[in-house]
């Protein structure tokens, strides 16, 4: 199996760490004081899970409402591929964030796993967040939205992106189109990009969380472990830089992960699957991968907090998204 391997060094210096990403925990101090709070009487917790259409904006969605960069987000439809928890926990509550694939008809087995990410997430929800946005057709994925309809849990239709509309007559002919299809639905028009009514949403979910011990550690911001999320930081930073078919072959995983107090060593393999998208992904010289992982390692340094050592590889693995095997090792599949 071919093979190329490329050494991303870190510059001299850690750059300064922003709110682009957050360690997984917060301090033991508070939360000792918030944990000596909790009592069970009274105590909320619940599952949210959003869905709809590709593109929508429900990565962006999702990171406003848990107050930290989980999913990934691009301008590409189908950027999430896995199904993805943010926790958000507070002395009074815990809510489950689930941030799912975009629904879409599948056409290879890929496909169809992150289809069944969506189904999923319609079973196990204590509320349902189901988002469109301005410019989409309501009538998309219609088998899927005709089983949010039967839902008898609470369902929240966000209808985001309403900073493209043009003015208030446009929405609330947009409102009511939605009205027809989701009679049970509360609706709640939205940017989550200009953290338009997302603090409504918020204390809309918080009033209808059941009550219930945490399902989590009250530290906890994920269920996902650390290599996951070095994954879609390579993955993501793949999607930002190439066009066509590359980011949608482009699979990551990551076989070393070894952690050390100040810095963390890790071996990553990005698969593609023909031999044309390995010469692409790699660039004249290997200077199109060596930028992606420069790149990768930047945010990766700045959700940890520490200096990192990134070894990137590349190999084919011919036709990997209608390969049951591969998708099971790559999470698609349990």
């Amino acid at each position: 199996m071919s093979e190329l391997h490329v050494n991303i060094k870190r510059e001299d210096e850690l750059e300064a760490s922003e709110a682009y990403f957050q360690p997984f925990t917060k301090g033991a101090d508070e939360l000792t004081a918030a944990a000596a709070e909790i009592t069970a009487e009274g105590h909320k917790a619940g599952f949210v899970n959003i869905v709809g259409n590709p593109n929508v904006g429900k990565s962006t969605l999702m990171n406003d409402l848990v107050g930290e960069r989980i999913s990934i987000i691009t301008s590409k439809a189908q950027t999430t591929r896995h199904r993805i928890t943010g926790i958000v926990n507070t002395p009074a509550y815990q809510i489950v964030f689930s941030d799912t694939p975009g629904v879409l008809k599948p056409k290879y087995k890929l496909q169809e796993s992150m289809l069944e990410f969506s189904k999923g997430a319609l079973t196990d929800a204590d509320i349902l967040l189901y988002v469109t946005d301005v410019v989409e057709d309501p009538t998309k994925n219609r088998d899927f939205l005709d089983r949010v309809a039967r839902e008898t849990i609470p369902v929240l239709l966000v209808i985001n992106k309403i900073d493209l509309l043009s003015g208030n007559d446009a929405l609330e002919e947009l409102v009511e189109k939605w009205r027809s299809l989701l009679p049970n639905a509360e609706i709640f028009p939205t940017s989550a990009k200009e953290h338009f009514n997302v603090s409504n949403i918020m204390k809309r979910i918080i009033d209808l969380l059941p009550v219930s011990p945490p399902f989590f550690g009250k530290d906890a911001l994920t269920d996902k472990p650390a290599r996951f999320f070095v994954t879609e930081i390579i993955r993501e930073k793949i999607l930002l830089q190439y066009d066509k078919e590359i980011p949608y072959s482009a699979e990551v995983l990551v076989e070393k992960f070894d952690e050390k107090e100040n810095s963390i060593h890790i071996m990553s393999v990005i698969y593609v699957e023909r031999d044309s998208q390995k010469g692409i992904l790699i660039g004249k010289g290997g200077e199109r991968i060596k930028r992606v992982g420069i790149e990768a390692r930047k945010d990766i340094e700045k959700f940890f907090g520490k200096r990192v050592y990134l070894e990137l590889y590349v190999k084919i693995e011919k036709d990997w998204r209608n390969r049951e095997n591969k998708l099971r090792a790559f999470g698609y599949i349990e």
